[in-house]
């Protein structure tokens, strides 16, 4: 088996990282404190290819495969998480749908100028009443002549008060549940689209999490993503790419917290040595590096199968599942290893700490993974 990157991936890794330690880390302290959206370093990402990075050329994107874009993610994650997620999103649950759903017409018009970052997505389906049980969508569209009226609440839309478009999942035969969603894209601009509160995370903070209104918006049919009544279906195959993005996210923030922890143990001295000499920072350390390592390799694997055609849900569900995990328990680490140091902003592994949390609850839950990855084991088909 070969874990070679080829020099395209190499490549893209390295602009990636290249760009995270020259743009992002230096104001990543800064954009967090202020809760401070980074709109100049999203459209530099956009000029880079990397808000379209699996899109074909044809409209707009960058034509790159899956681990192409997990190995960016994890980089720009690494410098800023709230970059990487808005990142993550525009690629994974805003291309994604529109590449493998939407028509032709749909995709010259909508996709091309979000692959190509002119536009900014964002992915419109949790609900005060919706989490993880999407089938309680209570957003409706309305079949009105050659239009559709759209209304209802959308709550935790990342990119929501800056995005130019949404990707909206509503009710349109509420009787059947799950199986009466429809998925629509809805522009800003369109009469009746409100912004609502924007959340105060506890991590992410530079990313906008936020409510959106949609009061008797009126669409055009041609905005209607895929088939009538198979929009769930549409969602969940959408959140298994997106699953992937969120796994290497956790990696770069357990990456950045394990590299400020590994650089403070070797110049912090107590009893004359630096802390490093101790076995139990040793074993921290070899703890963490560990774990890194192996959701790298998950990610990773996740992403080659998303390459190679194949069902790689359940891979992508383990991914997120442990990386998440991952990612607490080594910012948790780092912040130990600080000492109380680790706990004053200025050493930023408490930044690392909060906006590790959320990887173990966007784009499902870890409760979800584990009904994902167990539903897979039951019926053998676990990879």
């Amino acid at each position: 088996m070969d874990f070679s990157l080829s020099e395209e991936q190499q490549l893209i890794r390295d602009t990636a990282r290249d760009f995270a330690e020259n743009e992002l880390v230096p104001n990543a302290k800064k954009w967090d404190e202020a809760r401070s959206f980074p709109v100049e370093a999203v459209k530099k990402l956009g000029e880079l290819g990397f808000l379209g990075m699996m899109v074909d050329p044809q409209w707009g994107g960058a034509g790159m495969d899956s681990v192409s874009y997990a190995l960016a993610i994890e980089e720009i994650s690494r410098g800023c998480a709230s970059t990487g997620v808005i990142m993550s999103v525009n690629n994974s649950l805003v291309c994604h749908p529109l590449e493998e759903f939407a028509t032709d017409e749909q995709k010259a018009r909508l996709l091309e100028p979000l692959a190509s970052g002119k536009w900014l997505g964002a992915y419109c389906l949790t609900e005060t009443s919706a989490g993880s049980d999407a089938g309680a969508t209570k957003t409706t569209a309305v079949r009105d002549g050659d239009d559709w009226v759209v209304n209802g609440v959308k709550i935790f839309v990342t990119n929501g008060h800056y995005a130019d478009c949404y990707i909206v999942y509503a009710s349109t035969d509420p009787a059947q549940k799950t199986r009466g969603i429809t998925a629509f894209a809805v522009e800003r601009t369109r009469d009746g689209v409100k912004m609502g509160t924007r959340e105060k995370t506890l991590g992410i903070r530079a990313s906008a999490t936020s409510e959106i209104l949609f009061d008797n918006v009126r669409i055009p049919a041609s905005n209607q993503i895929g088939e009538l009544n198979r929009g769930f279906k549409v969602a969940m195959l959408t959140l298994n790419g997106g699953r992937v993005g969120i796994a290497a996210q956790a990696v770069g923030i357990a990456r950045a917290a394990f590299e400020r922890a590994l650089a403070y143990s070797q110049t912090r001295k107590q009893f004359d040595v630096p802390i490093s000499s101790f076995q139990g920072i040793r074993w921290k350390l070899a703890d963490m590096a560990t774990r890194i390592d192996a959701s790298r390799l998950l990610t990773l694997t996740a992403a080659h199968l998303k390459d190679q055609g194949v069902d790689y849900a359940a891979s992508a569900a383990r991914a997120k599942l442990f990386a998440s995990r991952t990612a607490v328990e080594v910012t948790d680490a780092a912040i130990q290893i600080h000492g109380g140091y680790g706990y004053i902003e200025e050493y930023e592994v408490e930044r690392h700490y909060r906006d590790a949390k959320i990887t173990e609850l966007y784009e499902g839950t870890s409760e979800i993974q584990k009904v994902v990855i167990s539903r897979a084991v039951l019926h053998g088909e676990a990879r």
